[in-house]
């Protein structure tokens, strides 16, 4: 499997990424009606998208691929987990992996780690209180619901837009690129939680046209060659548990991190598990 893994990467280290991701958003904020049409129809019939839950339930109602992709859904159609100490998912999808951070390494697949200090923008201080905690890593298909919302009631501490490459984060690639999280373009928002502190790291890859947040809008693009950071000390930015905290305009990976001793995962989650948004996913301790 590896070989074959590497085979099918192996292009996505010489096209023009960023560039393809620009072409795509093109694409997805067409508001040409045949073109936005076929496109919306070709996805909910290739990945069987549910539009029952959707709002609006007509596909063709949304003026732009994009507003279908980040579509909202129908009231209770994600219910979020009641009680003080239960952990909401943060968004749909399957979850890549989770469990403990290994002082600072995060498994990712086998044979293949990366470091929680690269993953947030290269700053030690900024990964300490999180080395030896938990990590949850879940992808969202082209099917699943693209809104993310928050695992616990937080105050936003810091946001940290980190600039990357944007290889693709399914499976294979996952299993194929060493330190692919911490090599993609990515946004990293970290909170005060009455679990401590939690980050939020929202991972782009390619065709992903843009991350945006509820209290920044649009994130990226365009890409600063650089890491820039946005503290939030003397402005208050406090959401609720399942609040929405920010989107893909396509889809891609976010990873949750906690620190030492703070929670649990539920024991009945484990790699390719499916999740939905505001589902118990642990608990704090």
């Amino acid at each position: 499997m590896a070989f074959f893994d590497t085979f099918k990467v192996l292009p996505q280290y010489i096209l023009p990424q960023h560039a393809l991701s620009k072409l795509m958003s093109k694409f997805t904020h067409s508001k040409n009606t045949t073109l936005k049409n076929y496109m919306i129809n070709k996805v909910i019939k290739l990945y069987g998208v549910n539009m029952a839950e959707a709002l609006p339930d007509n596909p063709e109602c949304f003026e732009t691929f994009n507003d279908f992709f980040t579509r909202s859904l129908r009231s209770l159609a994600r219910p979020v987990v009641s009680g003080e100490k239960a952990i909401a998912s943060p968004a749909d999808g399957a979850i890549s992996q989770l469990g403990k951070i290994n002082e600072t390494k995060i498994f990712q697949a086998k044979g293949k780690q990366f470091s929680i200090v690269d993953l947030l923008g290269g700053s030690v201080d900024r990964a300490i209180p999180f080395m030896d905690g938990e990590f949850a890593t879940i992808y969202l298909s082209p099917k699943d619901y693209h809104r993310l919302h928050m695992p616990l009631a937080g105050t936003l501490k810091e946001m940290v837009h980190v600039p990357g490459k944007l290889f693709s984060v399914n499976a294979a690639t996952t299993r194929s690129v060493s330190g692919l999280f911490a090599r993609n373009e990515r946004v990293v928002a970290i909170f005060d939680t009455a679990a401590g502190p939690m980050a939020l790291v929202l991972v782009g890859a390619i065709f992903v046209s843009s991350i945006e947040t509820v209290w920044h809008g649009v994130v990226t693009p365009p890409s600063a060659p650089t890491v820039q950071s946005w503290s939030y000390s003397k402005k208050t930015v406090t959401l609720e548990k399942g609040e929405e905290m920010g989107r893909f305009n396509m889809g891609s990976t976010i990873i949750v991190l906690f620190g030492k001793g703070k929670m649990r995962w539920d024991e009945k989650l484990k790699a390719d598990a499916l999740v939905k948004m505001g589902e118990l996913i642990g608990k704090t301790v």
